[in-house]
């Protein structure tokens, strides 16, 4: 995914089309039922944003990787739910794609978790206090986050971390077990990253087409229906939060007509309550935040300008919109 901060590509002001036309050209019309289905694939990206905030003060071997591993099956039943409960076609594709990445992540925490309750605790009794080792490997962790946010996991370049480890951080200092501990742990876990992100990025270039970097929005606004390129993923949320904060409201998202569902994800209090417009697919406590939960909500693509509106004046922080 580009970077592209909040930018917005105005195509066109457009002509009275018949109603039941998408408006958005044929390449960028996406199916309604995976603004659902890309919830579990966001998770693996809010699971790791959790982690890299949790290790810049605290262990890993505190962190939850077995709620996670539940959480992420518990969204994914919900979201599929959704979508036979709407009626959507079966979308094969992208759930052998969940699979694959909740099966790999499944095997992937349980392992550091074993890892981390009998190796990792024992290493850390042997210092007071912190190891260089441990702050690289949280500077990577938030490194792989702001990384995935924008740009397939298995893009990233765990190689240099590698190279990084060994030639930058230095040997000296007390806990020299953790820190010998630590260099095993990080170089094992970015090994084994590196080269099963090499299949995966072989794979996905064999099995699935590349996908667009951008998003197509239909707005009404002040001088009529306007069509927007958008920036998609991570940064479709601030882009389209920047529209609905200038007035504009969406006829239309990647295809998706007004009166189509359209997910986000709010971060708020326990006793929050969702805008009335909206309803609450499922809720998520965050595990290492316990005065934090996650609120999957459903508006309509007719609403979503105006619920933007309504969280942003609200105590709750929106943390996704997902774009199909």
């Amino acid at each position: 995914m580009m970077r592209r901060g909040l930018s917005i590509i105005i195509l066109m002001a457009l002509p009275l089309l018949v109603a039941s036309d998408p408006i958005a050209p044929p390449e960028h019309r996406r199916g309604e039922e995976q603004t659902y289905l890309t919830f579990p694939e966001w998770f693996l990206v809010f699971s790791p944003a959790e982690y890299a905030q949790f290790v810049q003060q605290e262990q890993p071997s505190a962190f939850p990787f077995w709620g996670h591993i539940g959480q992420f099956w518990e969204s994914y039943r919900a979201v599929h739910g959704a979508t036979v409960e709407k009626g959507y076609p079966f979308n094969g594709g992208y759930h052998v794609m969940i699979m694959v990445i909740g099966t790999s992540t499944t095997v992937e925490y349980a392992i550091r978790s074993a890892y981390e309750t009998l190796v990792g605790r024992l290493a850390e009794l042997t210092v007071s206090g912190r190891t260089a080792e441990d702050d690289f490997g949280a500077k990577v962790a938030q490194d792989y986050v702001d990384f995935i946010r924008e740009r397939p996991w298995y893009e990233f370049d765990f190689w240099s971390r590698i190279t990084g480890l060994w030639s930058d951080v230095s040997w000296s200092g007390p806990g020299f077990i953790r820190k010998l501990e630590r260099r095993y742990a990080l170089t094992s876990e970015y090994l084994v990253k590196a080269g099963y992100g090499w299949l995966i990025g072989k794979g996905t270039q064999a099995g699935y087409e590349r996908p667009l970097f951008v998003t197509a929005v239909v707005t009404n606004e002040s001088q009529g229906k306007q069509l927007h390129l958008l920036p998609r993923y991570e940064p479709f949320t601030s882009a389209a939060t920047q529209l609905a904060r200038g007035g504009a409201d969406f006829v239309e998202v990647a295809g998706n007509p007004a009166e189509a569902d359209v997910l986000i994800s709010v971060l708020a209090s326990q006793q929050w309550n969702a805008p009335m417009n909206s309803r609450v697919l499922f809720t998520q406590d965050l595990i290492t935040q316990p005065d934090t939960r996650r609120f999957a909500i459903v508006v309509s693509v007719g609403e979503l300008a105006r619920t933007l509106r309504t969280l942003e004046q609200s105590e709750a922080r929106i943390e996704h919109l997902f774009d199909y």
